[in-house]
């Protein structure tokens, strides 16, 4: 191990250059704007499959989807079978002037990497097949066989995963799978995820006429249907209290003492807290009274507004609004189910609405049910040696307040194989 470990540390800046030429392609998965950087992206991490010295490297596609990379190495017979997942694609640049430097250029700033993507997930893909190519050099060999599949749509809900993993199902069967696309509490203190939250989003949309009138001749008399949406959404709101939701609660599972317990010890306080979630100074925390950060965002669900939408402020007009529409997105947690949750909201947004006003509600994206598992076993003992060796700390359990839909029927696919 030590001279694998000296061959990354000899091939750091090569592989510091490999992440640079990632972030550089705007791989937006987002409407279809980028699709031949989509097409490109996928190229450059085939290449760096094959570089690594994976084989059997394809482009794979499942009727209309975004392309899939995929790579294996199978020459250790009888050796179990590690799933490697990450992600090629990137959120969108909407807010450029918040960046201290260009999103689509790697810049090194206080001993940090900054660009789109370099966490999430295209450093992950460096890493994992640097990790193979400094075995493969130093030893010919690796201890495991694996299987790497990265996507291009994971930031839209990966929608077409689960068929990707239907049809190529007997082909990337595996023993254990690795996804490495959560975070450590810490930079210095490693993170084993063991819970994500689900994923219930859903578009609201208020109708209240059939055209915009003239707000000077129909104010007062016509409804408004941007003000009708924004009295809906404000039922939402909680002060430091749980979500008036009716029924919400109700199969939200409890932490066990154990759970607690883990969460005390984890690093962070009030001004961390605050740090971390970038909040003005007057401005307080939203989290429910006295409960801990890192179970409110981890085993607590959550309601955000993610667009909103009537008219445009770069090109006001003096209308009354006939149409206003907005993205709830709900994060779910133990034991909630999604469709009962999307059934709640949908009731508790469109009962008694302004004026009578029509609301509609439609899912935004796939539901997403939450995962958990028990981190126990020869796997994650696995895991907590190596990053024992690699941080010189313990690892410790943490959840994930994001939502990875595969996981759960990924591991059901793979005969509850660990992940």
């Amino acid at each position: 191990m030590k001279s694998a470990l000296k061959w990354l540390d000899d091939h750091q800046a090569q592989s510091l250059r490999q992440l640079e030429q990632l972030v550089a392609i705007p791989t937006i998965s987002i409407g279809n704007n980028h699709q031949a950087e989509i097409r490109q992206g996928a190229e450059a991490v085939a290449e760096l499959m094959r570089w690594a010295g994976l084989q059997q490297v394809e482009i794979l596609r499942v009727g209309s989807s975004n392309p899939y990379v995929y790579g294996e190495w199978l020459g250790a017979p009888g050796a179990p079978t590690v799933f490697l997942y990450a992600h090629q694609d990137v959120q969108p640049v909407n807010f450029p002037e918040q960046w201290l430097s260009d999103p689509w250029q790697l810049t090194e700033r206080d001993g940090r990497l900054y660009g789109r993507g370099t966490a999430d997930d295209k450093g992950a893909i460096v890493a994992q097949l640097g990790a193979i190519a400094a075995l493969l050099q130093t030893r010919g060999t690796l201890p495991v066989n694996i299987k790497m599949v990265v996507e291009s749509e994971e930031e839209i809900g990966s929608p077409n995963l689960h068929p990707f993993f239907q049809e190529h199902a007997q082909r990337i069967q595996s023993d254990l799978i690795v996804v490495c696309d959560t975070e450590n509490p810490r930079t210095s203190l490693p993170g084993i995820t063991n819970s994500l939250r689900g994923l219930v989003a859903l578009k609201v949309t208020v109708e209240t006429a059939q055209k915009p009138v003239h707000s000077g001749m129909g104010g007062g008399a016509a409804p408004d249907a941007a003000l009708a949406l924004n009295v809906l959404l404000s039922r939402l709101y909680r002060e430091n209290g749980p979500l008036p939701i009716p029924l919400f609660y109700d199969q939200v599972r409890p932490l066990s003492e154990t759970e607690r317990e883990t969460l005390q010890r984890l690093p962070g306080d009030e001004a961390g807290w605050r740090e971390k979630l970038g909040l003005l100074p007057e401005v307080r925390l939203a989290s429910e009274t006295d409960l801990d950060p890192h179970e409110q965002t981890w085993r607590r669900p959550a309601v955000s507004i993610i667009a909103q939408e009537a008219g445009k402020i770069a090109s006001p007009s003096n209308q009354v609004l006939h149409r206003a529409e907005a993205i709830v997105s709900c994060r779910i947690v133990p034991d909630q189910e999604p469709e009962e949750v999307y059934q709640q909201l949908q009731a508790f947004l469109t009962a008694s609405p302004p004026w009578d006003a029509k609301v509609s509600v439609a899912p935004h994206g796939k539901l997403v049910g939450w995962w958990r598992t028990d981190p126990q076993g020869p796997a994650f003992d696995a895991a907590r040696r190596a990053l024992r060796s690699g941080y010189g700390t313990e690892a410790v359990m943490i959840g994930c307040g994001g939502s990875i839909g595969f996981v759960e029927p990924l591991s059901q696919l793979f005969d509850g194989a660990p992940a």
